[in-house]
This record gives structure tokens, C-alpha cells and sequence, in this order.
């Protein structure tokens, strides 16, 4: 299995985009049977000799291709066919190089995509529908492009409320089955340690690097209203920021909890680093957090036996707790590939083969029906603590969505840090977002 570091492949991909050359470079192939070898129409031939390549900056995943033996384990099937992964740091590097290679035609046989770039590339992949790795995951079918899967996703990302279970039992509260007993859980919390400890958090956000809002700025919308597709509904509305609109009422519901100082004294002053330090010392009670935050919890070295875990408890007009899951590295087959058939036997091998062992080293949970996986424990207290869980699969938003949201500048992590400065007004936000928005809007034709 070779593997391509993308610094060189991104000279030699400008390189050849600026000289005006179309042909791939991505993928060598000569498909060749063995001498006097028949092999009937539609069927690929099993000695066709090929280099597959697919992109990613998933760099811990490339440490398991190679502890799993990825290459030979395909090679079982298809012993002339090699792999060559390209590498990249990051998710940014990766699809900035993607977008590059999309325009000179030179994408590899094979990419990841995450839902919010289905827009951006989805005219470069192909149908998937068919394939045996999309009727056995969990969330292919929730997420389409113009009604076509155009990638299967390999993990589910989620949130979950990691807490304390000691300090709980002390503040006398409990796991919280609504978003009012959640409000009420986190005053209690502040205002029993607080008392004591001025620098204590019902929850440690680490609202300094902004991103860490994440949770209740871009999921409480769809997680309200219960619709995983909110973002396009939302590219819909001249002012989705009215009163009666979903957004609205949830970030008034945010805004009505971080106003009430459950995020400490100083909720500006500390990045997630800093607040991780601190909740691993219960100078926190709670915080929101993913898989690979957990695995920076469970790496820390400290005492987790009291450690468990929670939803948001993001509940609709039903009562019911809605849970986002999302999907996440999507792997597709380009329509710059010189042997798609043989991508899309790749991909049904990857994860009707070898994703049983693959996704046993992973810290998510399994996207397929077909590879059984047990719950993390930590994660599993969860399920244990709420029943009423309906999981709602979360797509970022396409096309119109994001033209709007560089249009207008939206960010609705920014908000969410705005809401903690002294004297913001909400009222006056949601006034100027739908402004910003319905401008966005006229500006782009989209009345």
C-alpha cells in the first residue's frame, strides 16, 4: 500500500492544472486477464491489473489500513490491484486540494466527503444507490444528493453530556429528562459549587476558541424542531429568524440558559484545552463533547469511575428527546475514475469485508448493519439514563444554504459567543440576522 503526502501532490496537481492538462494521473490502469482467462459481460475481471487511489486526512485511519493489512486483504480478491492513499494533514488542506483537482478533472478513484461539501462535488460522483454498503448502513439513505447516494459514511458523530455522577448525587440532582429540568440541573450545580468556588462551571464550554458551541448553536435548531434538513429549510426563508421560526425559539432557549452564568464567571476566558484541564479536575459538572473528546478523557490518566454520560436533552413538542447523529467521512467513487467498476468493488469490500474489523479500532460507532459494534460504556450510560430518544440524522446545509451563509457572513457559533458579552440584546440580533439574511437572499436571486 503506497501512500502519496500531499505537499508533493499538491505542487505536482497545480503544476499540471496550470499547464491545461486534462488527463488523469490519478489512476493507472490496464485491465488484463490472464492468458486464456473468460470472463462473462458485466463481471470484473478478477486479474484486472490497477492502482486505486483515494484521498484522506483521516491520519489515524491510514495507521489501521496498514495494521489491518487493508491492501492485501483486497488483494485476496483482486491480487493485481494496488492502493495508493493520499494523505493530507487536515480536513481544510484536504478539500481546498479537492476543489482544485474537481476543475482539472483529476480527482482520485475514490474520496471521503462530508455532507456540507455534497453541493460542491456532488456532480463528480456516482450513484451508489445500489451497492449492497448502502442498503446495510444506518444513514446512507437519510443522506442524498439530487436523490442519489453519492457516499457511505464510515462514522457517526454525536454528542453526549459528560458528567460527573458524584457531584451530581452531592447537588442532589439527576440525570434531566426535558430541556427545563436541563436548565434547572445546571443552576444548581453553579450555584452549589459556585458558592464555594468561584471558578466552577455547571458547564465547561471553552466558549474562548468558539467552536466548542457548536452543540447548542448549530444542533439546537435542528434539534428542536426535530429536522435534520433545518439548514435548507432555512435558505428558504426571507427571515428565519421571526418570531415563531425554529431558530428563533431555540437560541432564545440557549440564550435563556447561558444568560443564567452556568458556564462560570469568566465564559470567554477559557478554550477547550484549558476547560478540559479543568473539568478532569470536577471543577466542571458537566461538559458536551464527541467521541474524540472522550478519547481525551479516557487518555487523561484520571480517576473516571464516576464518570458517565447523557443527551442534550433536546425535546420536542412530544416530550420526546431528539439526538442529532451525523454522518461522517463519506466515501465515494468519482466520476474521474478510470476503473469505477472496480472503485465501487473497493468500496463494497471495504465495508462489507473489512469494516466488521476496521471499525472495532475506531471510537465511533458502527454505520452498518451488517458489523456489530459494542457501545462504548462510557456513551452507553446514555442510553440507560434516557429512553426517549428519537435519533434525528443531521445534514449540514446545501447548496443555497451556504451561498447565503458567505453572503451574509453567518456564523452561528460567533452568535453563540456574543450571547455571553455584557449587554447583548437579543432582540436586536435576530433583527439584524434577518436583515443580513433576506439582503443575502435578494442579492443572490433567491426571492
Amino acid at each position: 500500500m503506497k501512500k502519496v503526502f500531499a505537499t508533493v501532490l499538491s505542487v505536482c496537481m497545480a503544476a499540471a492544472l496550470f499547464a491545461g492538462c486534462g488527463a488523469s494521473t490519478s489512476s493507472s490502469t490496464a485491465a488484463s486477464g490472464t492468458s486464456g482467462s473468460t470472463v462473462a459481460e458485466g463481471e470484473l475481471d478478477p486479474n484486472i491489473k490497477a492502482t486505486l487511489t483515494f484521498a484522506t486526512w483521516d491520519n489515524e485511519a491510514i495507521d489501521f489500513y496498514e495494521e489491518l493489512d487493508l491492501e492485501g486483504r483486497f488483494q485476496e480478491l483482486y491480487p493485481n490491484v494496488e492502493l495508493e492513499i493520499e494523505e493530507f494533514k487536515d480536513d481544510a488542506e484536504y478539500f481546498n486540494q479537492m476543489k482544485i483537482r474537481a476543475s482539472a478533472n483529476e480527482l482520485p478513484d475514490l474520496m471521503y466527503l462530508q455532507t456540507r461539501y455534497f453541493s460542491v462535488y456532488g456532480d463528480y460522483m456516482l450513484d451508489l444507490s445500489d451497492t449492497e454498503a448502502a442498503a446495510n448502513n444506518v444513514l446512507a439513505a437519510d443522506c442524498v444528493y439530487d436523490g442519489k447516494v453519492i457516499g457511505i459514511p464510515e462514522k457517526i458523530s454525536s454528542d453526549y453530556v459528560y458528567y460527573w455522577a458524584d457531584l451530581f448525587e452531592e447537588a442532589g440532582v439527576e440525570v434531566p429528562q426535558t430541556w427545563d429540568e436541563f436548565v434547572t440541573v445546571c443552576e444548581t450545580l453553579q450555584e452549589y459549587y459556585g458558592a464555594d468556588d468561584p471558578s466552577f462551571m455547571a458547564i465547561g464550554m471553552g466558549a474562548k476558541d468558539s467552536w466548542p458551541m457548536y452543540p447548542l448553536m448549530e444542533y439546537s435548531p435542528a434539534s428542536f424542531s426535530g429536522n435534520g434538513t433545518y439548514w435548507d429549510y432555512m435558505a428558504t426563508v426571507d427571515e428565519p429568524f421571526a418570531e415563531g421560526e425554529p431558530i428563533r425559539e431555540a437560541y432564545t432557549k440557549v440564550y435563556d440558559l447561558l444568560s443564567r452564568g452556568v458556564l462560570g464567571s469568566d465564559p470567554l476566558g477559557l478554550g477547550y484545552d484549558q476547560t478540559l484541564s479543568l473539568f478532569l479536575n470536577k471543577q466542571a459538572g458537566m461538559m458536551i463533547d464527541n467521541s474524540m473528546g472522550l478519547a481525551k478523557i479516557k487518555a487523561s490518566g484520571v480517576d473516571l469511575s464516576e464518570l458517565k454520560s447523557f443527551y442534550v436533552p433536546y425535546t420536542g413538542e412530544d416530550g420526546t428527546i431528539n439526538h442529532i447523529a451525523q454522518g461522517d467521512f463519506f466515501m465515494g467513487v468519482t466520476t474521474n475514475s478510470e476503473n469505477p467498476e472496480l472503485a465501487k468493488a473497493f468500496l463494497e469490500f471495504y465495508f462489507n469485508d473489512f469494516y466488521g474489523d476496521y471499525v472495532q479500532k475506531l471510537s465511533s460507532d458502527s454505520t452498518m448493519t451488517t458489523a456489530e459494534k459494542e457501545k462504548d460504556p462510557y456513551m452507553a450510560y446514555a442510553d440507560e439514563a434516557q429512553t426517549n430518544v428519537n435519533t434525528v440524522a443531521y445534514m449540514g446545509g446545501s447548496g443555497d444554504y451556504t451561498a447565503i451563509v458567505n453572503e451574509s457572513k453567518f456564523d452561528y457559533n460567533k452568535v453563540g459567543t456574543e450571547m455571553l458579552t455584557e449587554g447583548f440584546d437579543l432582540e436586536a440580533a435576530f433583527d439584524q440576522l434577518n436583515a443580513d439574511w433576506s439582503a443575502a437572499r435578494e442579492k443572490l436571486g433567491m426571492e
